[in-house]
């Protein structure tokens, strides 16, 4: 009982499209997003499907930018599940500089959580001071993941996410110099691997826990979840 309509923005990777054409794909994704949002605002209220919106990388940017908030305001869909948002998107940015207080910016709170929420590959979105509405956003991001914390203002100043406390997969060892860790991050970015749950890999069962607590459907036991994502590690090896 679920319908998936998804899109190719670009024949390059993220971060050649980040570097080169940012704004590519933002077009195509408004497009689709008109034509499913339109459609979905004529289905009934009572007994129309949940409508989320997904993108990883690139593509939670693209995602981010189908819509206006003026536009869906009087009738929103039910939220969106944004993985390894790129250091180019202004909201993640916004969000994470006016984060509350305390809170890392490798895992930021909102306003406590109220409407936006974020995870890793240890802590999930349960996190929060405030109760989750009917309209959820949630952002997956993991500490290392350079798509998400590259910023050319690393070349003269130290970022946020390299203080302590750091993320769990970022090495104590890591240090901060003047115009080096940019380039060390810039190539990592390019060229840089990483095992899944790492970097930006990002693992079937974080992408499972995401959706869990994004919709929480009913009827689901520990056991089932478990035995998800038992199988998308079996295909991910």
């Amino acid at each position: 009982d679920v319908a998936t309509v998804a899109a190719q923005y670009s024949y390059l990777n993220s971060p050649l499209t980040l570097m080169t054409a940012p704004d590519y794909g933002v077009e195509a994704a408004r497009a689709m997003f008109s034509e499913i949002y339109g459609y979905w605002r004529t289905l009934p209220k009572d007994s129309r499907p949940k409508l989320y919106l997904r993108g990883l990388s690139l593509g939670s940017l693209n995602s981010d930018l189908s819509f206006d908030l003026y536009d869906i305001i009087d009738d929103p869909f039910h939220g969106a599940l944004w993985s390894g948002p790129p250091f180019r998107s202004d909201t993640w940015r916004s969000i994470t500089a006016q984060r509350d207080p305390g809170t890392p910016a490798w895992l930021p709170e909102f306003r406590g959580g109220s409407v936006i929420r974020f995870m890793n590959q240890e802590h999930g979105l349960d996190r929060g001071s405030a109760e989750w509405g009917a309209f959820r956003i949630a952002f997956l991001q993991y500490a290392s993941d350079p798509i998400t914390f590259f910023s050319p203002d690393i070349a003269w100043f130290e970022p946020d996410w390299m203080r302590e406390p750091r993320g769990p997969d970022v090495s104590p060892d890591l240090r901060w110099f003047p115009i080096v860790t940019m380039l060390q991050l810039a190539a990592d970015m390019v060229v840089g691997t990483a095992p899944k749950g790492f970097g930006h890999e990002y693992a079937p069962e974080h992408y499972i826990d995401a959706w869990l607590a994004l919709t929480e459907p009913e009827g689901w036991t520990a056991s089932d979840v478990e035995r998800l994502k038992d199988f998308f590690r079996s295909r991910a090896d």
